[in-house]
């Protein structure tokens, strides 16, 4: 018995091992590029060059890079307007998803199953498809090259993410939990927020961070849809060609 326990006990070790090795291979192929990347804007152009690459490629340690990229016209501007577009994007999908969300993981209603694989099949469209006719609709309305013009746009693109990810949190939770509630004089709208939302919450605010990020790092549409209020990367884009060393500004960047 004891030696089933120990052989029990060294397999679970062994699983442990292979486990943290196999985390942190993955860590490594993601921070790595990202390391270089950084490293490379606080570092002078001779070291960008140069071949191979150290441990430690950022000495000698240099700004130049970053007071260029810091002092590019419309940088500044451009972060600004990618925290307001972000925010926006992010509170707007939010509060549609969340019930949304809600309905799709709760309710049982004819085409539910379509519903959901319409809502899937609405993100595999390129973004060109709703840029351009976005464009053209906003510039009618009055609102094109403005950040509340570009934060419906990431919201249509976000939208559909964040709908599957809060319905898929709402479906983790028991409906059984309410019914208690319930039981014990809750009404459904007391129910959901006293005992559902203090549970989804962790889920919704990873969507909502998410959601952030996506709406951060879009370039396409940003570009189309704005001239003089782009976004940051947008920004960098329309830039790039002005740094002597690429690389080193994207690294800022």
């Amino acid at each position: 018995m004891q030696k089933v326990r120990q052989a029990a006990l060294r397999r679970q070790r062994l699983n442990r091992g292979v486990t943290y090795f196999i985390a942190i291979l993955i860590c490594l192929w993601v921070l790595i590029p990202i390391w270089f990347i950084a490293s490379m804007a606080l570092t002078t152009p001779e070291v960008v060059r140069s071949y191979p690459k150290g441990v430690l490629p950022f000495i000698p340690f240099s700004f130049e890079t970053m007071r260029f990229f810091l002092s590019s016209q419309g940088i500044i501007p451009g972060t600004i307007n990618s925290i307001i577009v972000a925010i926006i994007t992010l509170l707007l999908s939010t509060i549609i998803a969340a019930p949304a969300g809600y309905a799709i993981s709760r309710y049982f209603f004819p085409g539910r199953d379509f519903y959901r694989l319409s809502i899937l099949a609405v993100r595999a469209f390129p973004v060109v498809i709703l840029a351009i006719p976005l464009a053209v609709v906003f510039i009618n309305f009055g609102i094109y090259d403005s950040v509340y013009s570009l934060a419906l746009m990431h919201t249509a693109l976000t939208l559909p993410t964040t709908i599957l990810v809060i319905g898929s949190v709402f479906a983790s939770i028991p409906y059984e939990l309410e019914e208690a509630a319930q039981v014990y004089g809750c009404t459904p709208l007391q129910a959901f927020r006293t005992v559902v939302l203090p549970l989804v919450a962790p889920g919704i605010a990873a969507a909502a961070i998410f959601t952030f990020v996506m709406s951060w790092n879009e370039v396409f549409a940003a570009s189309i849809l704005t001239v003089r209020n782009r976004t940051l990367p947008a920004q960098v884009l329309s830039t790039l060609s002005q740094s002597s060393e690429p690389y080193q500004f994207a690294g800022a960047f």
